[in-house]
């Protein structure tokens, strides 16, 4: 296996990410902000952020794909999500749990950050998500 996820003991639980990965492979694959558009860049889900978060993870899927690697050479995940709070987190993570096994993504999920933004690129863009991976 390429990349290994796990948490060591002794640090925080539960989350719904591993603290750390290790990679070994010598190919590095990085996906640029994908959000929640189809290819013919049409809006998906406006105004729902599990239905944003479920399709820019899609669009992820798609880019690992075209590189040769999916969820499982992810060594970290990057969410930027507008006007974050606390509160909001049952909504972001019913989106990734919706796709889930769609997508391939292992829960809990490689090491992840959520950054709150004020604004993404357009006003209807709730999340932008990241990925860096690596292959053998």
């Amino acid at each position: 296996m390429t990349v290994q996820h796990f948490t060591p003991e002794g640090m925080m639980r539960p989350v719904p990410y591993h603290h750390v990965a290790v990679g070994t492979g010598t190919k590095h694959v990085h996906v640029s902000g994908q959000v929640a558009r189809r290819a013919d860049g049409t809006p998906v889900a406006p105004g729902d952020l599990a239905g944003q978060v479920a399709q820019a993870l899609r669009n992820v899927c798609v880019g690992l794909a075209g590189a040769g690697a999916s969820f499982a050479d992810v060594l970290r995940l990057t969410f930027y999500v507008t006007r974050w709070s606390p509160e909001r987190i049952g909504d972001f993570m019913a989106g990734v749990e919706a796709v889930a096994d769609e997508i391939g993504l292992r829960l809990p999920m490689p090491p992840a950050s959520l950054i709150g933004v004020e604004y993404l690129f357009e006003p209807d863009v709730l999340v932008e998500v990241e990925a860096t991976a690596l292959l053998g």
